[in-house]
């Protein structure tokens, strides 16, 4: 019986995750296996390999946006991704904003704040 479970997203862009996964400390694999409960595992054309048991894996759908799949069972993914992968996904955001405004000229400062969010500041040139 499998534990995964995938959840539709809104990542379009490999090298914004992949910096993402990068500041995170984990390793964006490509096309290899997840890992999850007990000997399940999950094909993935990208993994996000987690220094806990189990892995994130992340598949294209027909309209070009990725397809999270990981097992979440006994909290393992959410110490590293965050609930419903919120972390992640945070910091994927960051990213891309940051992407975007530098390559428009701008320049981008961010900060942490207590409560976990990020505050991203643009301004133009």
């Amino acid at each position: 019986m499998s534990h995964f479970a995938t959840v539709n997203t809104q990542i379009k862009d490999i090298e914004a995750l992949r910096a993402a996964v990068e500041e995170m400390g984990l390793t964006l694999l490509e096309n290899t296996e997840a890992r999850g409960y007990g000997s399940n595992r999950i094909r993935g054309q990208y993994v996000i390999r987690l220094r806990g048991p189990y892995d994130v894996a992340l598949n294209k759908n027909a309209d070009g946006v990725f397809q999270l799949s990981t097992d979440w069972w006994g909290g393992h993914v959410q110490k590293e991704v965050g609930d419903d992968y919120g972390r992640l996904l945070q910091i994927y955001g960051v990213h891309i904003a940051t992407r975007a405004a530098r390559r428009k000229g701008y320049t981008v400062r961010r900060r942490a704040l207590r409560d976990g969010s990020i505050r991203v500041q643009i301004q133009g040139v």
